[in-house]
């Protein structure tokens, strides 16, 4: 009688696909990015290394799939305008490089919601912009995250550049404080985070009350809320928009913001 046989081993199962740390990319035309674009409305295509793509940096589309992010980021999301190089890029590569600890190793997740031209107001609970934002973010962390992806996320932080389209206005410059601790407060609650750190930019450039906005960008007092400084970086010659180095930096700029006051 021959001796009895093993069955095969089976092999190991494949490690799990690591969970999503995930941004909400938000606000107007500095967030969707016009780094490159020219006056005639195109882009120019130059990707500066910093805001290369990787396949650890993926984004969530306009049809909820999750992708491999490259520049423009907003492309398929702020349509009425040609988006270029904005903060998004040159942020997930600086926190990839730089992320230790509980960080190291995770997927950086990507979700643009940016629109250009857009004051605080259409930003309002229940208006189409916040509501799709609000949408996108949901569908983010799903386990396969809306179609391909995998592994499920954890939103880590809203990055917030807009105010320019308030300066126009000493009743609009006025109301921005009071608008944007709403806002906060708003995607918190509909999330789910009370907690959900936020990363503002104070504005650049704008409109005669531009200084209202901005000081009431810097001094909003809400926990695990931080605002970082856009003035000084350089302007393309409309005077309004960000070039593609000012991108970059501003890029790194968040990444260590983020870093700093709310990485593990």
């Amino acid at each position: 009688m021959g001796a009895a046989t093993s069955a095969p081993a089976q092999p190991p199962a494949p490690p799990p696909p690591p969970a999503k740390h995930i941004f909400i990319l938000s606000g107007q035309s500095n967030m969707a990015g016009r780094g490159g674009v020219t006056r005639h409305h195109g882009w120019d295509r130059v990707v500066p290394p910093e805001c290369r793509p990787d396949p650890s940096i993926l984004r969530l589309s306009a049809d909820l799939r999750w992708e491999e992010a490259c520049e423009p980021l907003h492309r398929d999301i702020d349509t009425r305008k040609t988006c270029g190089v904005g903060p998004g890029m040159a942020f997930a590569n600086a926190l990839r490089e730089r992320r230790g600890g509980g960080d190291a190793g995770a997927v950086v997740g990507l979700v643009p919601c940016a629109v250009g031209g857009t004051a605080i107001r259409e930003w309002e609970r229940g208006g189409h912009l916040y509501e799709s934002m609000v949408k996108r973010a949901r569908e983010s962390v799903k386990d396969g995250g809306g179609g391909g992806g995998g592994g499920g996320g954890e939103i880590k932080a809203l990055l917030w550049y807009q105010g320019e389209s308030d300066a126009s206005t000493q009743h609009d410059a006025e109301a921005y404080g009071g608008k944007m601790e709403a806002l906060i407060k708003n995607v918190r609650d509909d999330l789910g985070l009370p907690s959900l750190p936020v990363i503002q930019v104070a504005i650049t450039s704008g409109d005669r009350y531009m200084d209202i906005v901005r000081r009431a960008q810097l001094g909003i007092k809400v926990p695990n809320v931080v605002c970082i400084d856009a003035k000084g970086l350089p302007l393309k010659d409309d005077h309004l928009h960000l070039t593609t180095h000012a991108q970059v930096r501003l890029g790194q700029m968040l990444a260590d913001a983020y870093l700093q006051h709310f990485a593990p």
